[in-house]
């Protein structure tokens, strides 16, 4: 085993057909050790029914130790599966996809506000412009207040 897949108990499988569920992928994978877990990535059939969802066409299997996982990997990788052929390899992190703190915009965070943000009257928004002016925010600047003249 390669340094680096030392630890590792995911699987990637690649090539799946139409037809092949979780079921399917646990019954020929659960051969090679005690499975975890079985994912097989939905996406949309068809964008105007986004109701209707299929696989992606692959994956990932997580087994209970890292042999396991070499084994299914030395066993069915370039073998057939309803007729169609699989790769299958250890899986990787999926890298720059995921900010640090999940969907959250970073100026969300408390710690980002503290930081950073400034009162609204130092913002340099409308009041603090006007503020620094020595003007009324209230009061209608430019072609507001020629219109309002009239």
């Amino acid at each position: 085993m390669e340094e680096g897949t030392k630890g590792k108990k995911t699987i990637f499988i690649g090539g799946i057909g139409d037809d092949v569920d979780e079921t399917v992928i646990y019954e020929h994978f659960a051969a090679f050790g005690d499975i975890i877990e079985v994912q097989l990535p939905q996406a949309p059939a068809n964008p105007s029914q986004p109701t209707e969802f299929k696989h992606r066409g692959f994956a990932f299997v997580t087994y209970s130790s890292p042999a396991d996982a070499q084994d299914a990997i030395d066993n069915m990788d370039l073998n057939e599966l309803r007729g169609r052929v699989l790769k299958v390899n250890q899986a990787k992190a999926m890298k720059g996809l995921q900010p640090p703190d999940g969907n959250r915009a970073i100026w969300e965070s408390e710690e980002w506000l503290q930081q950073y943000a400034k009162p609204l009257a130092q913002s340099g928004g409308v009041q603090g412009r006007a503020a620094q002016r020595g003007e009324n925010p209230e009061e209608p600047i430019g072609e507001d207040a020629d219109a309002m003249e009239e």
